[in-house]
């Protein structure tokens, strides 16, 4: 992979683990420290930034009910013994809806669910330890996920989707203004989400030496830091060729180490595009084609997995385009095609016998 390319993940590291360290100095207890370099072998620095955010949601809360007046730096692991496995519920049913740094927060049973398998990640550390004489944790059950429906574009609305990034075809005026600016762009990066099912963190940490015409191939650094090599076909192939050409008759980098996807709206000149400004991109041309829908990029890689499915119908293979570590990430796709498959068993099964075999 180019320098450059991973320069974008090691600063973007650096960032998260920058962003720990202010945590773990400003808002968590100092026992924390230890806990969270006994896990640095084994997970990301997004994934323990993460951590540590619901961890101090969970000292405020402490702090709030059971030890009351108490700040969380003063927090001590003989505090952790004393908390009990009713303390975490009444921490489960908090969560539901706090406020907190003037913000009113409200969670889901799926970020319930995150925040106490952060909790309880931590208490089984310090009990393993003998840090702790008790672990109460471990008596909380955790709040039962209910599976949604995956949300995914129609197979008629793939190529709307494209094609609406194309011409603009229901945009407002003020969205017209830079369409014709933006267009191949989009159009570009719409077409490499639908068509390779690439997560958007690995859309963004692109550069132009990451892509390959000889075999239309790219690489991709996967979470965790692994890199994978991904093929796209030419539909994909044209439409990335036809931003390349563009940028170069532009005079924008062109470089193998300079980002591929930039964005031009800002005084310090073309820089790397992010998260949200992508995230907007397809909100906006998604409301659109699909108007009930709440389409992101994430959906678009759905969209992705099950017609992958639908047209091999091997799950492993989907599994490792995707990325998946756990196959049972992949079998959520099924999901998404449960509607297809009850149509398709209509009149398997015979009530009567056929007339014509009478």
């Amino acid at each position: 992979m180019a320098k450059a390319s991973q320069d974008y993940y090691v600063q973007r590291n650096n960032k998260n683990m920058e962003s720990l360290d202010r945590l773990l100095d400003e808002c968590l207890p100092p026992f924390c420290a230890d806990y969270f370099m006994s896990i640095e072998s084994r997970t990301s620095p997004l994934t323990r930034l993460n951590y540590a955010h619901d961890l101090k949601i969970f000292f405020y809360f402490l702090c709030q009910r059971k030890f009351s007046g108490r700040d969380v730096k003063d927090l001590t692991l003989e505090d952790m013994e004393s908390v009990t496995s009713t303390d975490v519920e009444y921490f489960l049913s908090f969560l539901s809806r706090y406020k907190y740094d003037g913000k009113l927060h409200m969670c889901n049973d799926k970020a319930k669910a995150r925040k106490l398998s952060a909790v309880k990640a931590m208490f089984k550390y310090f009990f393993k330890k003998d840090l702790i004489s008790v672990n109460n944790t471990t008596k909380v059950d955790t709040p039962k996920i209910h599976e949604k429906p995956i949300i995914r574009l129609e197979d008629n609305e793939i190529p709307d989707m494209i094609s609406t990034a194309e011409s603009g075809s229901g945009l407002s005026q003020h969205q017209m203004a830079y369409h014709e600016h933006n267009k191949v762009r989009d159009t570009a990066i719409l077409t490499l989400f639908l068509g390779t099912g690439i997560r958007i963190s690995e859309l963004v940490g692109l550069n132009n030496g990451d892509i390959n015409f000889d075999n239309n191939s790219f690489v991709v650094t996967r979470k965790g830091g692994s890199k994978a090599i991904l093929y796209f076909d030419d539909t994909v192939a044209d439409a990335l060729k036809k931003y390349l050409d563009q940028k170069e008759a532009q005079g924008l980098p062109m470089l193998d180490t300079s980002p591929l996807f930039l964005t031009t709206g800002t005084n310090r000149g073309p820089g790397r595009i992010g998260v949200r400004a992508v995230e907007n991109m397809v909100k906006k041309y998604a409301k659109i084609v699909s108007p009930l829908k709440k389409i992101t990029p994430h959906k678009l890689r759905s969209t992705y997995g099950t017609a992958l499915y639908k047209a091999t119908g091997d799950i492993y293979v989907v599994a490792d385009v995707l990325g998946h570590k756990d196959i049972n990430t992949t079998k959520k796709h099924y999901a998404a095609i449960t509607d297809d498959a009850r149509r398709s068993v209509v009149g398997k099964v015979k009530l009567k016998p056929d007339e014509n075999q009478q």
